[in-house]
């Protein structure tokens, strides 16, 4: 089975910069998606963005819209983030998915996705 492994949080002052990275052991196998969701202390996981096979289509909340990017090396069976502009109301434990979502419209839901890593924490100070 796959397994996804998260790197490249810290800690920043809004404004600031920091790239995620979501390293598979394996391709998933057909249509996936990448996706990546974020979770505060005692809330549950809310989606930042997705990366879908089908198409080749990108996917983005409207809070990190213009300010994220997501992105992928095949070769290196890696997924980024690039995250621009932090705020404060960035900070979370940032988990990096991979999944099967049944159509464009469910890949922000997380209840799509089968496969998650264990988190890397984004901390960004005002």
């Amino acid at each position: 089975q796959v397994q996804l492994e998260e790197s490249g949080g810290g800690s920043v002052q809004a404004g600031g910069s920091l790239r995620l990275s979501c390293a598979a052991s394996g391709r998933p196998f057909g249509e996936y998606a990448m996706g990546w969701f974020r979770q505060g202390p005692g809330e549950e996981r809310v989606f930042v963005a997705a990366w879908r096979w089908r198409g080749d289509m990108t996917f983005y909340s409207d809070s990190v819209k213009g300010r994220f990017t997501i992105s992928r090396d095949n070769a290196k069976n890696t997924v980024y983030l690039q995250m621009n502009n932090l705020k404060p109301e960035d900070t979370a434990l940032y988990l990096c998915a991979a999944g099967y979502p049944a159509g464009s419209s469910r890949v922000r839901w997380s209840s799509e996705y089968q496969i998650w890593g264990q988190g890397t924490q984004v901390t960004v100070s005002p």
